[in-house]
């Protein structure tokens, strides 16, 4: 419970609109927690860590008395140090510097044992799209030691991870001493007891063709690509400083189908971009038609304060970009249901995860990164097993698994690992 806690944290994200005021609506339901402690003779330290920190900074301390500590992104290994000093001098604090030193070394070892993890490989973007407040928040581009990455997956799979998803906010612009992501891909591929591993968030100028090439010759890569291309009009892509045209785009699909044909797509799109007409919104329309795509996440425009896009003078309508947006979402609606529903009467190994909430049911995670749903025994998860598509909602598939064969040698290397 909040009202027991001597120190309180608010991470907070930047990227859409608003983001900013939430965190103050926030700290005023804080203060009142701060209010009833006081009350009884004890106090917090409140801290506002992230995104929101980095870009608002001393205006935190200024419009809420109450905070202790504002610390943005590249700084949360410094925290403790700051609580301290925080309650021992009695001072507010504001560190929105971009250390030298790596936050990662740092930082303590994650632990705890779970199927799924995630793991940063790399942070911050150079890209400089003019909506994204990222390389303002974040920083430049920076990448850890493939050898520190390595040393962590490992440790992460000795605690049961089966499956890890490289984390960067353009993780495919990942090197390290010549190395490429594809390159340490094919090291973490070489992890024994590391089932699967997978990647987000993509920039297609960075989709390099040895990245391509790894979708189609390691196993444990998932078919699954999130690649984000915001708009499908070439005046608009311009506008936004993506650096690359719509041509270029499907280009690039092309290219990634043929090194891996059963390969899901995501992707990101942006509405309402300002100066977006009718026929730069059906452009991308029209992309979303050609490439089609198994998952999508689709958002208004947000001005973001200090990037380019937020001082042009054309901005859109809100109800045209509500508008838009629902045209959007209900072509994206269709399109995953359609690449759902084409799974039934395949058969696909699903890692299964934890108990679903039916009576002998779990739960487990397609190559393509559905939930399915499955009546089995607890004693699989853990365990990559063959099911098959019997039924799919938008959301979610239908499994089922027989347990002979190949499943029952699974469940038994199963037990095995828990007996050891």
């Amino acid at each position: 419970q909040m009202d027991d806690a001597d120190l309180i944290v608010l991470n907070t994200c930047h990227i859409r609109e608003k983001a900013a005021e939430k965190v103050y609506s926030e700290l005023g339901r804080v203060r009142q927690i701060q209010e009833r402690r006081r009350q009884r003779g004890a106090d917090a330290t409140i801290v506002v860590a992230g995104c929101v920190a980095q870009a608002e900074g001393d205006e935190i301390l200024r419009r809420a008395p109450i905070v202790n500590i504002v610390i943005g992104p590249q700084n949360f290994h410094r925290l403790p140090d700051y609580v301290s000093d925080a309650e021992r001098q009695k001072q507010r604090i504001v560190d929105t510097d971009f250390p030298v030193e790596d936050k990662f070394a740092s930082l303590p070892q994650r632990s705890g044992k779970r199927l799924t993890a995630f793991l940063t490989v790399q942070e911050g973007c150079d890209k400089f799209c003019a909506f994204c407040v990222v390389p303002y928040t974040r920083g430049g581009e920076y990448c850890r030691p493939a050898a520190e990455i390595i040393t962590e997956a490992e440790a992460l799979v000795a605690e049961g991870a089966r499956e890890i998803t490289l984390l960067g906010q353009n993780v495919n612009a990942y090197h390290d001493e010549g190395a490429s992501l594809a390159g340490l891909i094919e090291r973490l591929a070489q992890i024994d007891g590391l089932e699967r591993i997978r990647y987000t968030t993509s920039h297609p100028n960075d989709m390099s063709d040895d990245l391509i090439n790894a979708h189609r010759d390691i196993d444990r890569l998932m078919p699954y690509l999130h690649l984000p291309f915001q708009a499908g009009s070439d005046r608009i892509l311009q506008a936004m400083n993506r650096k690359h045209t719509a041509a270029d785009y499907l280009r690039l699909i092309d290219k990634i189908r043929a090194a891996r044909p059963d390969i899901a797509l995501s992707t990101d799109i942006i509405v309402g971009f300002p100066g977006e007409s009718d026929a730069d919104f059906e452009a991308s329309m029209e992309m979303v038609r050609k490439v089609g795509y198994a998952q999508a996440f689709s958002f208004k425009y947000s001005p973001r304060p200090g990037t380019p896009a937020a001082d042009l003078e054309e901005q859109v309508e809100e109800a045209v970009r509500n508008e838009r947006l629902q045209a959007l979402q209900a072509l994206l609606r269709e399109q995953q249901l359609e690449f759902n529903q084409g799974l039934v009467g395949r058969t696909l190994p699903i890692l299964v995860e934890k108990p679903g909430r039916l009576p002998g049911q779990v739960v487990g995670r397609s190559p393509y990164l559905q939930p399915v749903h499955i009546m089995a025994d607890a004693d699989l998860i853990g365990s990559v097993v063959e099911a098959k598509i019997v039924a799919a909602t938008r959301n979610s598939l239908t499994g089922e698994i027989s347990l002979t064969g190949d499943t029952k040698m699974v469940k038994e290397r199963r037990n095995d690992r828990r007996t050891a």
